[in-house]
């Protein structure tokens, strides 16, 4: 037992605890993710964050101890995201005779997520601070926390609220399109797409990629469109509002 603590206590304080955590952790919740039929509330991305969360809080592994092979993996992000411009190089034509659409498409979805979250958060009350942190949650999380830090919000509750909405919008997004009743043919699936991508970021892109390639691909486009106006417009609303106030 003594010789089982020892070997703990070592391989907990290696840079590549972190990374082979969170590898593993993974591997076995997108095994199970596949045999239950790519369902919703199976999503690996949650169940992984949960499972490591809570492996880290009963060791007591610093979280600091962790990232530090995590890192590894956050850097790959980076990359992937610029993957996703791969499937929408295949898809240009489209794009060509629809890019006035979706920008119309994207500043309405950008304007309905963060205008509802800043009236609910009036509505009920909040801090200040806490409602302008919850204006960015629909744009992905470093993004999110530029955009909080620049209009007075707290980056860090901007990055807890992105990620959740990313997981709530992935989790729930299959119940509301089928309930809405959008179809199933290419046109169905690039809608369906381009609203997960807009309402829930890289973790809606990622669910939608893997359900289907052009909704993955329209999901990639809508996430890109987002960063971008959220960073150009969100801070220019505001400015212009504390001006005329």
């Amino acid at each position: 037992m003594l010789s089982f603590v020892q070997l703990w206590v070592y391989l907990s304080a290696t840079p590549l605890f972190g990374l082979t955590a969170t590898l593993v952790v993974y591997v076995i919740a997108h095994a199970a993710y596949t045999r239950l039929g790519q369902a919703p509330w199976a999503n690996p991305v949650l169940w992984t964050v949960m499972a490591l969360a809570g492996g880290l809080m009963l060791t007591g592994v610093p979280y600091p101890t962790y990232f530090s092979g995590a890192q590894f993996i956050h850097f790959l992000l980076g990359p992937a995201v610029v993957a996703l411009a791969w499937p929408l190089w295949k898809r240009r034509d489209e794009l060509r005779r629809r890019w006035g659409r979706l920008l119309i498409a994207a500043l309405a979805g950008g304007t309905a997520a963060s205008g509802s979250a800043l009236l609910l958060a009036v509505a009920f009350g909040l801090p200040p601070e806490v409602s302008l942190s919850l204006v960015p949650k629909s744009v992905t999380a470093p993004v999110a926390m530029g955009i909080a830090d620049k209009i007075g919000g707290i980056p860090a509750l901007a990055a807890v609220f992105a990620v959740v909405t990313g997981l709530v919008g992935a989790l729930t997004a299959k119940y509301l399109f089928d309930g809405l009743r959008i179809p199933t043919n290419p046109s169905g699936w690039a809608a369906r797409g381009f609203s997960l991508g807009t309402a829930a970021h890289g973790l809606g892109a990622a669910r939608a990629l893997q359900v289907n390639s052009d909704a993955g691909a329209y999901a990639g486009l809508a996430l890109g469109l987002q960063v971008v106006l959220a960073s150009l417009l969100i801070p220019l609303v505001f400015k212009l509002l504390a001006y005329w106030g």
